[in-house]
């Protein structure tokens, strides 16, 4: 005692340390909330020598989040299997610098190697996204519903970790490798919470709400593969969807998100299905990107890398026509430049 006043014994400061230490630990190690609502597998932009743009990628993230879209980085339009895992890494690591929130992250991490998708996959879970968005391995056709099963139960053992949540990618008109209903199953019941959800991109609706009906019940969330999609999952209590175009149009796709049992849902979902199509007469990728140097000003937003190929000047002219005639705007655009 020192001036009539208790000094804290050194152990009691050590101990008081310990436990805030404890208690960073486990709100780290805690799974994330269970990410739902609309998603966007978010545009890679690239620089004319072809190499990715860090600064432009969180630029356009944070767009998309400031209206209520999610981040699943690394997806189909992402151009993500033209990118090798150090992109990848880097890419999410920029993110996670310029402040981006992981409870908002849903990285693609399925690859056709599985150390490549192990690898993806540990690094999104340590860097506390809210779940990963996992293809089959595809290059090897007509493979046995055993072989993919291992290949997925493979990931989850080598990764170890509690807090991972798989969201199935079932995109069989790209991929060529669908994940059957008794796939999921079967993964289901061997890996309860860390198979998570899935994005149904099959164009089959048959088919998502088979995945509705037998698995939603046991937490399984489904996502429709496109926002044409989006009424009649909601209505079938899907979880959302993660579409192409929520890059460009995210505002009209949250809108009917939050007000799909609203008189006019049927009249919103047939407006987002006329802007759709507008982007769907070109390759998506490349029309998208168009759009966005379009309303930003900014010609670099139309850089892909090979194969795809970026519109020619008669294909951009079809698509503003294409764009005007369906009442497209991007809200804010110039937030992108």
């Amino acid at each position: 005692m020192s001036g009539g006043t208790w000094a804290t014994p050194g152990w009691a400061i050590e101990s008081n340390a310990t436990q805030a230490h404890c208690f960073q630990l486990a709100m780290t190690l805690a799974p994330a909330p269970k990410i739902k609502g609309i998603l966007s597998p978010v545009l890679t932009p690239f620089h004319a020598d072809g190499s990715p743009d860090p600064e432009r990628f969180a630029r356009h993230c944070r767009w998309l989040l400031d209206q209520d879209v999610g981040l699943a980085v690394f997806g189909t339009n992402s151009e993500a299997n033209s990118l090798t895992v150090a992109e990848k890494r880097h890419l999410l690591d920029g993110l996670l610098a310029a402040g981006i929130s992981p409870a908002k992250l849903m990285p693609g991490t399925g690859a056709c190697a599985l150390p490549d998708a192990i690898e993806l996959t540990r690094h999104a879970v340590s860097a506390g996204c809210a779940g990963v968005l996992m293809l089959p391995p595809f290059y090897y056709k007509g493979v046995s519903d055993e072989g993919l099963f291992r290949a997925f139960a493979q990931v989850i053992d080598a990764v170890a970790d509690d807090r991972l949540r798989i969201y199935l990618y079932h995109i069989p008109p790209v991929s060529g490798v669908p994940i059957p209903l008794a796939l999921i199953e079967r993964l289901l019941k061997a890996f309860p919470g860390i198979i998570a959800g899935t994005k149904d991109s099959s164009g089959d609706w048959s088919n998502t709400c088979a995945m509705h009906e037998r698995f939603q019940p046991q937490g399984f969330d489904v996502f429709a593969g496109s926002e044409n999609f989006l009424l009649a999952t909601l209505r079938g209590g899907g979880a959302g969807c993660i579409t192409a175009t929520g890059n460009v149009n995210p505002s009209a796709i949250v809108k009917l998100y939050h007000s799909w049992q609203n008189a006019d849902a049927d009249d919103q979902q047939k407006k987002l299905d006329v802007q759709r199509a507008a982007f769907a007469k070109f390759p998506m990728i490349p029309a998208m990107k168009s759009a966005i140097a379009l309303k930003t000003g900014r010609k670099d937003w139309i850089h892909v890398r090979p194969p795809l190929v970026e519109l020619s000047d008669a294909q951009r002219v079809a698509l503003n026509e294409a764009l005007d005639q369906a009442d497209f705007v991007m809200p804010n655009a110039h937030q992108l430049a």
